[in-house]
C-alpha cells in the first residue's frame, strides 16, 4: 500500500520489489534492486526514510523516520523480520537480524551486525564491523555492549542519553512519577493530526 502523507508520496525504483501488503507512507525513497517484504511498514511521519541500493527489508519489519532524525539506510543492508528501526543511520554492509531494535539517532557504522533481538539504544554509535550479540544491548558513544542482565551498567550510560528529552522533548520526571500522562495525550493527538489527510495512491 502506497500512502501520500502531508503531500509527499513514496518514490520506489522500478527495479525494486514491494510486497503487496507492505506499507510505504510519505517521504520514503527506495533505491535500485531492493526488496520490501510482506507486512513491512516504512512510515515517514515527521522525517524522511531513504533506503539505498541492494537492500532487503524482510517481513513485518518496521521503519520510522521521525522529526530531527531521518532514517537512512546505506547499500547492501539486510533488515530482518520483526526488526524495528526509528530515526537512525545505518551505513553500508550492515546486518540487522530478526527482532533487533535500533532507536532514534543511533548510528550503525559500516559492516556492523546486530544479531537476533539485539538492541542499539538512542544516540548510540556502533563502530565499524562491531557485533551486538544475540539479545545484548549497545548503549553510548562509543558503544558499551552488554548482556541484558547487567541492567545497572546499561542504565548508568542510558540515563545520560535522555530518552524523554531526545524523543519527546520532555524532562525526565522525578523518581516514582510517570511521564506518560503528559506525553501520551499530546503524542496521540499529533499522530491523529499528522495522518488525518493521508490517502492511498496507486
Amino acid at each position: 500500500m502506497i500512502i501520500e502523507h502531508e503531500g509527499k508520496r513514496p518514490a520506489v525504483s522500478a527495479t525494486s520489489r514491494i510486497a503487496p501488503n507492505a506499507v510505504l507512507c510519505g517521504d520514503v525513497a527506495i533505491g535500485e534492486n531492493c526488496s520490501i517484504g510482506f507486512g513491512a511498514v516504512l512510515t515517514a511521519e515527521s522525517g524522511p526514510i531513504v533506503i539505498a541500493d541492494d537492500c532487503v527489508v524482510m517481513d513485518n519489519a518496521v521503519r520510522r523516520g521521525v522529526y530531527g532524525a531521518p532514517l537512512t539506510v546505506g547499500r547492501h543492508v539486510l533488515i530482518g523480520p520483526h526488526a524495528y528501526l526509528t530515526g537512525c543511520t545505518v551505513e553500508d554492509d550492515v546486518f540487522i537480524a530478526t527482532g533487533a531494535t535500533v532507536f532514534n539517532k543511533a548510528v550503525l557504522k559500516k559492516g556492523a551486525e546486530v544479531r537476533i533481538n539485539g538492541i542499539v539504544h538512542l544516540r548510540t554509535v556502533l563502530p565499524e564491523n562491531t557485533t551486538v550479540p544475540l539479545g545484548w544491548v549497545a548503549v553510548g558513544d562509543p558503544a558499551h555492549i552488554l548482556p541484558p542482565d547487567r541492567h545497572e551498567e546499561i542504565w548508568a550510560v542510558q540515563c545520560a542519553l535522555d530518552f524523554p528529552k531526545t524523543v519527546w522533548g520532555r524532562e525526565r520526571p522525578p523518581a516514582g512519577q510517570s511521564l506518560m500522562p503528559d506525553v501520551m495525550p499530546r503524542y496521540a493527538k499529533a499522530l491523529t493530526r499528522w495522518h488525518a489527510q493521508d490517502r492511498e495512491v496507486g
